[in-house]
């Protein structure tokens, strides 16, 4: 790893976005990336990497959440424990992300998104705060955005005892995770786009467009 004074200036290139989950992160991510030929970075799609370049030393979270069945996940504890026991959301991996990027050529540009990037993380890496935004989804927004991608029968909430349950549970967590967000990127002062349903897909990407300063 880099020496953190060095971080911003290394990590120029990266524009970031972050926010709650089913916000619209990863569709945004995408046409913007198509749209300037950029590499896209989705922090989702390397979670199982990162879990295997960890110890339960360094992320003793997710090692612990790796030790637990489906319903001990998701079913069996409150929305709360869940929100403040889950790894990635207490930046577990984080490094590992930056160490990533840090591995990639200057050019061209990365975009980066995921709920991973947490607004106290990320705020330290910017050499511009234009770079970073964060998506926050309101729950009706979230819920569509989350039945449109579903299949009934799949998904991990059918892999417990009570998938209505578990449902309704990460529901909670994630609302509350969202709230958390917008706290933090107010008390840092960081860019965030509130999104609910009557916003449009190109309406997302144009402020988002704006908020980077494209």
């Amino acid at each position: 790893m880099a020496d953190a004074a060095e971080l911003p200036a290394r990590l120029r290139n990266v524009f970031w976005i972050g926010g709650g989950s089913g916000a619209g992160k990863s569709t945004i991510a995408r046409r913007l990336a198509d749209r300037y030929g950029w590499r896209l970075y989705a922090t989702d799609d390397v979670m199982h990497d990162h879990a295997g370049r960890t110890t339960p030393k360094d992320a003793p979270y997710l090692h612990n959440f790796i030790a637990m069945d489906m319903d001990e996940r998701w079913v069996s504890r409150s929305p709360e424990v869940m929100l403040e026991t889950f790894h990635w959301f207490q930046g577990e991996g984080f490094g590992l992300i930056i160490e990533d990027l840090l591995r990639l050529p200057q050019e061209p540009c990365v975009i980066v998104e995921g709920f991973r990037l947490l607004p106290h993380l990320v705020k330290p890496l910017l050499a511009t705060p234009e770079h970073a935004v964060w998506l926050l989804p309101t729950p009706a927004f979230r819920q569509a955005a989350i039945q449109s991608r579903s299949v009934p029968g799949e998904g991990f909430a059918w892999k417990t005892s009570d998938p209505a349950t578990a449902e309704r549970n990460i529901a909670a967590r994630d609302h509350m995770f969202t709230r958390r967000l917008e706290q933090e990127t107010k008390r840092l002062q960081l860019c965030t786009i509130h999104v609910d349903t009557g916003m449009a897909e190109d309406d997302l990407a144009e402020q988002v467009t704006i908020a980077f300063g494209l």
